[in-house]
Protein backbone atom coordinates (compact mmCIF):
# COMPACT_ATOMS: atom_id res chain seq x y z
CA UNK A 1 0.00 0.00 0.00
CA UNK A 2 1.58 2.99 -0.96
CA UNK A 3 2.25 6.54 1.11
CA UNK A 4 -1.46 7.81 -1.15
CA UNK A 5 -3.67 4.55 -0.70
CA UNK A 6 -2.69 4.93 3.15
CA UNK A 7 -3.59 8.43 3.97
CA UNK A 8 -6.63 7.82 1.47
CA UNK A 9 -7.34 5.18 4.10
CA UNK A 10 -6.81 6.39 7.20
CA UNK A 11 -9.31 9.12 6.32
CA UNK A 12 -12.00 6.86 5.28
CA UNK A 13 -11.40 5.06 8.77
CA UNK A 14 -11.48 8.43 10.11
CA UNK A 15 -14.55 9.07 8.85
CA UNK A 16 -16.69 5.95 9.65
CA UNK A 17 -15.78 6.74 13.45
CA UNK A 18 -16.87 10.00 12.77
CA UNK A 19 -19.70 9.37 11.37
CA UNK A 20 -20.84 6.61 14.15
CA UNK A 21 -20.19 9.16 16.93
CA UNK A 22 -22.46 11.66 15.03
CA UNK A 23 -24.96 8.75 15.24
CA UNK A 24 -24.48 8.64 18.90
CA UNK A 25 -25.53 12.22 19.42
CA UNK A 26 -28.43 12.02 17.41
CA UNK A 27 -29.63 8.96 19.26
CA UNK A 28 -29.21 10.16 22.64
CA UNK A 29 -30.71 13.82 21.73
CA UNK A 30 -33.42 11.03 20.70
CA UNK A 31 -33.62 9.50 24.23
CA UNK A 32 -33.23 13.09 25.86
CA UNK A 33 -36.56 13.66 24.26
CA UNK A 34 -38.42 10.86 24.36
CA UNK A 35 -37.82 11.72 28.36
CA UNK A 36 -39.12 14.88 28.13
CA UNK A 37 -42.04 13.87 26.56
CA UNK A 38 -42.74 11.19 29.18
CA UNK A 39 -42.47 13.64 31.87
CA UNK A 40 -43.93 16.80 30.24
CA UNK A 41 -46.71 14.94 28.07
CA UNK A 42 -45.75 17.35 24.92
CA UNK A 43 -47.36 15.50 22.20
CA UNK A 44 -45.21 17.62 19.47
CA UNK A 45 -42.43 16.51 21.43
CA UNK A 46 -43.24 12.75 21.44
CA UNK A 47 -44.42 12.45 17.96
CA UNK A 48 -40.77 13.86 16.65
CA UNK A 49 -39.26 11.32 18.45
CA UNK A 50 -41.45 8.27 16.60
CA UNK A 51 -41.33 10.56 13.44
CA UNK A 52 -37.19 10.98 14.09
CA UNK A 53 -36.77 7.23 13.75
CA UNK A 54 -36.60 6.14 10.62
CA UNK A 55 -33.63 8.81 10.42
CA UNK A 56 -31.76 6.31 13.42
CA UNK A 57 -32.60 3.50 10.61
CA UNK A 58 -30.87 5.33 7.69
CA UNK A 59 -27.60 5.91 9.63
CA UNK A 60 -27.68 2.25 10.67
CA UNK A 61 -28.05 1.35 7.15
CA UNK A 62 -25.49 4.19 5.59
CA UNK A 63 -23.04 2.79 8.27
CA UNK A 64 -23.23 -0.62 7.82
CA UNK A 65 -22.80 -0.24 4.10
CA UNK A 66 -19.59 2.04 4.61
CA UNK A 67 -17.95 -0.80 6.66
CA UNK A 68 -18.81 -3.19 4.11
CA UNK A 69 -17.05 -1.03 1.45
CA UNK A 70 -14.03 -0.88 3.37
CA UNK A 71 -13.89 -4.40 4.05
CA UNK A 72 -14.19 -5.19 0.63
CA UNK A 73 -11.80 -2.50 -0.88
CA UNK A 74 -9.34 -2.43 1.75
CA UNK A 75 -9.18 -6.08 3.49
CA UNK A 76 -8.07 -4.12 6.99
CA UNK A 77 -6.18 -6.35 9.12
CA UNK A 78 -4.94 -6.37 12.87
CA UNK A 79 -6.09 -3.08 14.75
CA UNK A 80 -7.97 -1.49 11.71
CA UNK A 81 -10.05 -4.81 11.53
CA UNK A 82 -10.93 -4.48 14.91
CA UNK A 83 -12.08 -0.40 14.46
CA UNK A 84 -14.45 -2.06 11.87
CA UNK A 85 -15.55 -4.49 13.76
CA UNK A 86 -15.94 -2.17 16.93
CA UNK A 87 -17.96 0.70 14.67
CA UNK A 88 -20.34 -2.27 12.98
CA UNK A 89 -21.30 -3.68 16.06
CA UNK A 90 -21.39 -0.15 18.03
CA UNK A 91 -23.95 1.20 15.41
CA UNK A 92 -26.04 -2.03 15.62
CA UNK A 93 -26.42 -0.86 19.77
CA UNK A 94 -27.32 2.82 18.80
CA UNK A 95 -30.12 1.62 16.45
CA UNK A 96 -31.60 -0.68 19.47
CA UNK A 97 -31.34 2.34 21.74
CA UNK A 98 -33.09 4.36 18.74
CA UNK A 99 -36.14 1.99 18.88
CA UNK A 100 -35.91 1.77 22.80
CA UNK A 101 -36.21 5.35 22.52
CA UNK A 102 -39.14 5.30 20.04
CA UNK A 103 -40.74 2.58 22.33
CA UNK A 104 -40.43 5.74 25.17
CA UNK A 105 -42.06 8.14 23.45
CA UNK A 106 -45.53 5.79 22.24
CA UNK A 107 -45.56 4.84 26.17
CA UNK A 108 -45.70 8.70 26.64
CA UNK A 109 -48.35 9.41 23.90
CA UNK A 110 -50.52 6.29 25.36
CA UNK A 111 -50.02 7.86 29.24
CA UNK A 112 -50.96 11.13 28.14
CA UNK A 113 -53.80 10.70 25.59
CA UNK A 114 -57.26 12.15 26.98
CA UNK A 115 -57.34 11.57 30.90
CA UNK A 116 -55.17 8.22 31.01
CA UNK A 117 -51.99 9.96 32.24
CA UNK A 118 -53.66 10.65 35.67
CA UNK A 119 -52.47 8.91 39.41
CA UNK A 120 -49.12 7.51 37.77
CA UNK A 121 -46.16 8.54 39.89
CA UNK A 122 -43.89 9.44 36.22
CA UNK A 123 -41.78 11.49 38.15
CA UNK A 124 -39.84 8.34 39.39
CA UNK A 125 -38.98 7.78 36.23
CA UNK A 126 -37.07 10.95 35.91
CA UNK A 127 -33.92 9.64 37.60
CA UNK A 128 -34.05 6.47 35.99
CA UNK A 129 -34.12 8.14 32.52
CA UNK A 130 -31.41 10.70 33.36
CA UNK A 131 -29.14 7.58 34.64
CA UNK A 132 -29.71 6.15 31.17
CA UNK A 133 -28.42 9.14 29.16
CA UNK A 134 -25.83 10.08 31.31
CA UNK A 135 -24.61 6.11 30.69
CA UNK A 136 -24.83 6.93 27.23
CA UNK A 137 -23.43 10.30 26.95
CA UNK A 138 -19.85 8.12 29.17
CA UNK A 139 -19.40 5.71 26.96
CA UNK A 140 -19.91 8.00 23.53
CA UNK A 141 -17.16 10.06 25.03
CA UNK A 142 -15.31 7.23 25.63
CA UNK A 143 -15.70 5.87 22.21
CA UNK A 144 -14.61 9.59 20.93
CA UNK A 145 -11.69 10.03 23.34
CA UNK A 146 -10.64 6.54 23.21
CA UNK A 147 -10.36 6.29 26.86
CA UNK A 148 -10.80 2.83 28.36
CA UNK A 149 -10.43 3.84 32.03
CA UNK A 150 -13.67 5.89 30.71
CA UNK A 151 -15.15 2.80 29.31
CA UNK A 152 -14.86 0.63 32.19
CA UNK A 153 -16.13 3.33 34.42
CA UNK A 154 -19.33 3.66 32.35
CA UNK A 155 -19.11 0.21 31.74
CA UNK A 156 -19.50 0.04 36.47
CA UNK A 157 -22.58 2.56 36.31
CA UNK A 158 -24.82 -0.08 34.58
CA UNK A 159 -25.54 -1.64 37.62
CA UNK A 160 -26.47 1.75 39.50
CA UNK A 161 -29.53 1.88 36.73
CA UNK A 162 -30.26 -1.86 37.17
CA UNK A 163 -30.87 -1.31 40.81
CA UNK A 164 -33.02 1.77 40.19
CA UNK A 165 -35.12 0.07 37.57
CA UNK A 166 -35.83 -2.39 40.29
CA UNK A 167 -36.82 0.16 42.14
CA UNK A 168 -38.98 2.21 40.03
CA UNK A 169 -40.47 -1.84 39.37
CA UNK A 170 -41.21 -2.12 42.81
CA UNK A 171 -42.83 1.00 43.35
CA UNK A 172 -45.26 0.81 40.48
CA UNK A 173 -46.29 -2.96 41.67
CA UNK A 174 -47.29 -1.64 45.13
CA UNK A 175 -49.28 1.11 43.52
CA UNK A 176 -50.85 -1.23 41.04
CA UNK A 177 -52.00 -3.44 43.89
CA UNK A 178 -53.15 -0.29 45.95
CA UNK A 179 -55.28 0.33 43.30
CA UNK A 180 -56.01 -2.39 40.40
CA UNK A 181 -57.83 0.57 38.48
CA UNK A 182 -54.27 2.02 37.55
CA UNK A 183 -52.74 -1.11 36.38
CA UNK A 184 -53.30 -0.75 32.64
CA UNK A 185 -51.20 2.73 33.11
CA UNK A 186 -49.07 0.75 35.69
CA UNK A 187 -47.62 -1.81 32.97
CA UNK A 188 -47.31 1.06 30.51
CA UNK A 189 -45.18 3.32 32.90
CA UNK A 190 -43.06 -0.42 33.29
CA UNK A 191 -42.58 -1.09 29.89
CA UNK A 192 -41.00 2.43 29.29
CA UNK A 193 -38.71 1.78 32.58
CA UNK A 194 -38.03 -1.08 30.93
CA UNK A 195 -36.84 0.58 27.82
CA UNK A 196 -34.46 3.14 29.94
CA UNK A 197 -32.64 -0.19 31.54
CA UNK A 198 -32.28 -1.38 27.91
CA UNK A 199 -30.81 1.90 27.03
CA UNK A 200 -28.25 1.51 30.00
CA UNK A 201 -27.52 -2.36 28.58
CA UNK A 202 -26.60 -0.64 25.40
CA UNK A 203 -24.96 1.59 26.56
CA UNK A 204 -23.05 -0.79 28.66
CA UNK A 205 -22.40 -2.35 25.20
CA UNK A 206 -20.64 0.48 23.78
CA UNK A 207 -18.05 0.87 26.70
CA UNK A 208 -17.00 -2.63 26.12
CA UNK A 209 -16.36 -2.03 22.47
CA UNK A 210 -14.27 0.79 23.29
CA UNK A 211 -11.95 -1.48 25.26
CA UNK A 212 -11.71 -4.35 22.28
CA UNK A 213 -11.04 -1.36 19.83
CA UNK A 214 -8.56 0.27 22.24
CA UNK A 215 -6.90 -2.91 24.11
CA UNK A 216 -8.21 -6.15 21.95
CA UNK A 217 -9.71 -7.23 25.15
CA UNK A 218 -13.14 -9.01 25.02
CA UNK A 219 -14.67 -7.67 28.39
CA UNK A 220 -17.94 -9.15 27.72
CA UNK A 221 -19.62 -11.36 30.15
CA UNK A 222 -16.66 -10.79 32.90
CA UNK A 223 -17.74 -10.17 36.05
CA UNK A 224 -15.15 -7.50 36.80
CA UNK A 225 -14.18 -5.46 33.92
CA UNK A 226 -11.82 -3.79 35.28
CA UNK A 227 -9.58 -6.95 35.70
CA UNK A 228 -6.42 -6.61 33.74
CA UNK A 229 -5.24 -9.52 31.84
Amino acid sequence: MNDHTHHQYDLELDGIRTRVLQMGGYVELQVVKALEGLLKGEMDVIDRVIENDHRVNELERELDEACAQIIAKRQPAANDLRTIMSVSKAVTDLERIGDEAKKIAKMAKVLHSGDAGSGIPRVQLRHLGNLAIELLRKSLDAMARLDVDAALEAHSEDKQLDTEFKSVMRQLITFMMEDPRTISRGIDVLFAAKAFERIGDHSKNLAEYVVFLVEGRDVRHVKDAQRKV
